[in-house]
């Protein structure tokens, strides 16, 4: 068993850190392609905000980084809250109606931030 201050997968990567954030082990691949599926459709819903390559984007794996879909925006932090989150809410919905709306209201508010920032 390893060091457990060590960090578990790359922490620049994509994939491994939505599935951290979804209660995932990114040792644990069982899950990719879904997980991997619901992140593309929410990097999808960011390009329709104006963030990420024009072209789009896309992982496909978990070598795909943040850098390489931010580059060195620092503004655009609080997209990696909002992938995960939006992953989360397309994976592994909340089971209760308050749940949901808090999460429903929370993307919201960052989809709004998101898009004033990346003007």
């Amino acid at each position: 068993m390893g060091d457990p201050l060590e960090p578990i997968g790359n922490q620049n990567s994509i994939l491994d850190s939505v599935k951290k954030d979804v209660g995932i082990s990114p040792d644990d691949t069982a899950f990719d392609p879904d997980v991997i599926r619901c992140t593309n459709s929410a990097l999808s819903i960011l390009n329709q905000l104006g963030v990420g390559p024009e072209e789009g984007f896309s992982i496909e794996d978990n070598t795909t980084t943040w850098d390489e879909f931010l580059g060195n925006s620092k503004r655009l932090n609080l997209v990696k809250t909002y992938v995960s989150m939006k992953t989360k809410q397309f994976f592994d919905p909340p089971q209760t109606g308050p749940l949901a709306t808090a999460l429903d209201n929370s993307l919201k508010e960052l989809e709004w931030r998101i898009t004033i920032a990346a003007d």
